[in-house]
């Protein structure tokens, strides 16, 4: 199951990465381009993704 999730969410991320949906797209949300706010998000999404697969994954013998 563990696995499972973690391999599930590196392909949620490997597919949200390209954001072809808001590539025609000209509007200004906040005052920047909707593109570059969609990433910001996604690096937001996927820091936290990586910081969360760091502490459940990695192996607790390396430690020592």
């Amino acid at each position: 199951m563990k696995k499972t999730l973690l391999f599930g969410g590196l392909f949620i991320l490997f597919v949200l990465h390209n954001d072809l949906w808001y590539w025609n797209n000209a509007g200004l949300p906040a005052g920047i381009p909707i593109g570059l706010l969609y990433h910001v998000v996604y690096c937001l999404a996927a820091s936290l993704f990586f910081i969360w697969l760091v502490k459940r994954a990695w192996p607790k013998d390396l430690e020592v």
